[in-house]
């Protein structure tokens, strides 16, 4: 008894699954780099603008998500993470080397 198995091709498994990876840890690094930033650069009460970072964070997450999803390609999904990502680390970078 012999079963062939028709189903979809590995590169395209591999394309959603680094899509699952890009969404749940690139959207995390972005969401909580946005937060952070908020936090930083919200002129209100500390304990303000750190809640007020947070809910934005929540909204960004579901954004990233979503778009992971939304792109052509996985590469093109890492991308549009990865580079607010770093621009947002290396605002924080500044601003945290300019307090001290």
């Amino acid at each position: 008894m012999k079963t062939t198995s028709v189903g979809l091709p590995v590169v395209y498994r591999l394309g959603v699954c680094s899509r699952i990876v890009a969404a749940a840890l690139g959207g995390y690094l972005l969401a909580s780099l946005t937060g952070i930033s908020l936090a930083a650069l919200v002129p209100l009460a500390r304990g303000e603008a750190m809640i007020s970072g947070m809910m934005l964070s929540f909204l960004v997450y579901v954004v990233a998500v979503l778009w992971c999803f939304a792109c052509h390609s996985a590469w093109r999904a890492w991308l549009g993470l990865l580079v607010p990502s770093l621009v947002l680390a290396a605002l924080n970078g500044l601003l945290l080397w300019g307090r001290h």
